[in-house]
């Protein structure tokens, strides 16, 4: 996989916590329809807790930032919760400060710390 190329890989985990895990660039020219899928699929399961590890996403754009908006979105729909885990990168955190959505996300530190 190459630097900038996305990777979402989702798993469930054995007290039913759907976890994505982000890598790469989560920006248009990648693509984000892969992480809005897995956020839309995650949204209609019956536990309805999601927790995306972002740590490992380099840059993000509005696409990117569309696509968890959305997925947040659908989680509050279902009456889900999604948490974004960290730590954020320079250009992830910066995307939610200029943006104004720091405050349309519940954040954990750590992907450990996001399942309590």
């Amino acid at each position: 996989m190459a630097a900038d190329e996305l990777s979402v890989v989702t798993r469930t985990t054995d007290d039913g916590v759907v976890l994505i895990r982000v890598r790469g660039s989560l920006d248009a020219w990648s693509g984000c329809s892969e992480l809005a899928d897995a956020l839309a699929d995650a949204a209609g399961r019956s536990t309805g807790r999601t927790v995306v590890d972002l740590s490992g996403v380099e840059f993000a754009d509005s696409a990117g930032l569309h696509a968890l908006l959305s997925g947040r979105q659908r989680h509050e729909e279902t009456g889900g919760r999604l948490v974004l885990a960290g730590p954020l990168g320079v250009s992830m955190r910066r995307l939610f400060e200029v943006t104004g959505t720091l405050g349309a996300f519940r954040f954990a530190d750590h992907v450990d710390t996001a399942f309590g």
